[in-house]
């Protein structure tokens, strides 16, 4: 059933008028319905609907995807997200307005999202896994790679806001 609901979510997509360079669900649905299918997983995580919000934003920011930052920072205020948390962003480490297992689960998303850069050491790992089971510490990890195919895609195709 669920492939299903994919195939019409990419299919409805593949009509919609985008301001981007390609319809990329249009030109490669079965590409997207594999995306889409990672996508309904990373919504059913174990992981609190507002960090995963926040970790998506952050990651968003750091790539330099406008059109996320907007889609993002919409969510995040429909979640009740304060405004405080959704401006301190950039600079969480400076603040004290992130709990201990946001401010981790923040570590962890930018160490993947610059993984050439940082990686994901061991004390990183033990750090994250202090706060987080194993099955939450995988959809985090979804989480972050999710996002971050999604930056890169919607980079790549020149999506734009729609105002």
């Amino acid at each position: 059933m669920s492939k299903f609901i994919s195939k019409g979510i990419v299919k409805a997509a593949g009509f919609m008028n985008m301001k981007n360079r390609i319809n990329y669900f249009k030109v490669a649905p079965k590409a997207l319905e594999k995306v889409m299918e990672l996508e309904k997983y990373v919504r059913k995580a174990l992981v609190d609907k507002k960090l995963a919000e926040l970790i998506k934003l952050r990651v968003s920011q750091i790539n330099g995807c406008s059109y996320c930052l907007n889609m993002h920072t919409k969510a995040a205020q429909k979640l009740k997200i304060s405004n405080e948390q959704i401006e301190q962003l950039k600079a969480w480490k400076e603040t004290n307005i992130y709990s201990p297992k946001e401010q981790i689960a923040l570590e962890l998303a930018e160490n993947i999202t610059l993984i050439s850069e940082k990686g994901v050491s061991d004390e990183l790992y033990h750090q994250v896994r202090e706060h987080y089971d194993e099955k939450e510490y995988i959809d985090l990890i979804m989480i972050i790679n999710q996002i971050n195919m999604w930056n890169r895609l919607s980079i790549s195709m020149g999506n734009q806001v729609n105002k």
